[in-house]
């Protein structure tokens, strides 16, 4: 008989593990999978060219009801959960309904950081995270709204292009001086500053938040200098924190995050984390990839196969109307460590790599992320370079020709 698998969560680390355990061992668990959002899963990577009009809902999508069916998944969707019973391996819903479970995944998620100044819970301040968020800015957007999007990582400059595309007047509040600071150094930030000013959107470095200013409802937004800029809405959008609350209330170990060993259990040998929720040897990951490698892994152990998360090598891949950003790995050049860097700033291309003791360690590209997977690679696999070192800013085919 099939052990009953209960995940919680149906984004994008938990389709991955039924996708993983579909071809590891299938007819293995029987799968319940549960999610507050009353829809199908879907990509959240792509809700900004969503939210600019350049897809439609059915393309983020990532299976059709039929794919789950297909694989005797039983979906619980628009139900949340409100309580883990360990003792009893049950878990239960909001609308009280209860089901049991031989092994639980926790795949909660995380959820936006929201700055406690005054006026945060004035009506009109948003966050971008869901369907539902891109829907109303959307709509917003297409009237021309005076929108603020405040924070300048991969998920503030997204938000702001896609509201930009639609219409809105934008502009993008970012605390420190360069965009992108934990994955760009100074001279790759700068470009995509340049990059973004022209595409419309007015770039506020340096800008502190004082306070959100209205009565009924947003009307602008105060800075720690006296500046304040009018809002019809404002967009939070300064990073994630883990979903923690149903592990922590079940008694589960939590630090940032739901803490997990190498084999993605929980102090709980029956329940498991993976992706946004989990914590893995001090790190906690707000990244795609590093989900799915934990989804491979856990997928392997369900299937009684040998398997470890060593934890990820973070890399990020950024697209703005035509300027391609990708970072991964060591992005500055610390003691013993050397750059090559090639740059044309009349065509805005910059290629930086960061090389020590032979071996591809990180490297930033603005521009052209042609490549992006092959360097990756190199940075991965630790493979010495050096016979190839004059041909790395060119690309795999000059690297490939000079190995050859």
């Amino acid at each position: 008989m099939a052990e009953p698998l209960v995940i919680v969560g149906k984004g994008m680390a938990a389709t991955r593990l039924v996708e993983e355990l579909g071809q590891r061992a299938l007819g293995r668990h029987a799968i319940a999978v549960i999610g507050e959002e009353p829809r199908l899963a879907y990509n959240r990577v792509l809700l900004s060219p969503l939210l600019a009009g350049e897809i439609t809902e059915s393309e983020i999508e990532l299976k059709p009801a039929a794919w789950w069916q297909a694989r005797g998944v039983s979906t619980f969707y628009g139900r949340g959960v409100a309580a883990i019973d360990r003792a009893a391996k049950t878990v239960t819903l909001v609308d009280g309904a209860t089901l049991p479970y031989g092994q639980l995944v926790l795949a909660t998620g995380s959820k936006p950081v929201r700055p406690h100044l005054p006026g945060i819970d004035l009506p009109g301040m948003m966050t971008f995270r869901d369907m539902a968020d891109v829907r109303t800015l959307r709509e917003a957007a297409h009237h021309g709204a005076r929108i603020v999007v405040i924070g300048g990582g991969l998920l503030g400059i997204e938000a702001a292009y896609g509201l930009s595309r639609s219409g809105a007047r934008v502009t993008l509040l970012h605390l420190v001086d360069r965009l992108m600071e934990r994955q760009l150094d100074a001279e790759g930030a700068a470009l995509l500053a340049e990059a973004v000013a022209l595409r419309g959107i007015d770039l506020k470095l340096g800008a502190a938040t004082r306070a959100f200013i209205g009565r009924d409802h947003v009307e602008a937004v105060e800075l720690q200098d006296g500046t304040v800029l009018p809002a019809d809405i404002v967009v939070i959008a300064i990073g994630v924190r883990p979903n923690t609350a149903l592990a922590e209330t079940a008694g589960l170990s939590i630090d940032r995050g739901i803490l997990v060993d190498d084999a993605m259990t929980t102090s709980d040998p029956a329940i498991f984390a993976i992706g946004e929720c989990a914590q893995h040897d001090g790190s906690v990951y707000g990244l795609v990839e590093p989900a799915y490698e934990q989804a491979r892994v856990l997928a392997r152990r369900l299937a009684g196969e040998p398997a470890s998360y060593r934890g990820s090598l973070l890399a990020t891949n950024l697209k703005v109307s035509g300027i391609g950003v990708f970072s991964a790995g060591a992005f500055e050049a610390h003691e013993g460590a050397q750059t090559i860097v090639l740059r044309d700033h009349a065509t805005g291309l910059y290629r930086k790599f960061v090389i020590r003791d032979g071996r591809l360690i990180g490297c930033v590209l603005v521009g052209d992320t042609q490549g992006a997977l092959f360097y990756l690679r190199l940075i991965r696999s630790g493979q010495d370079i050096s016979a190839i070192r004059s041909e790395l800013p060119f690309g795999e085919p000059y690297c490939l020709a000079e190995a050859a």
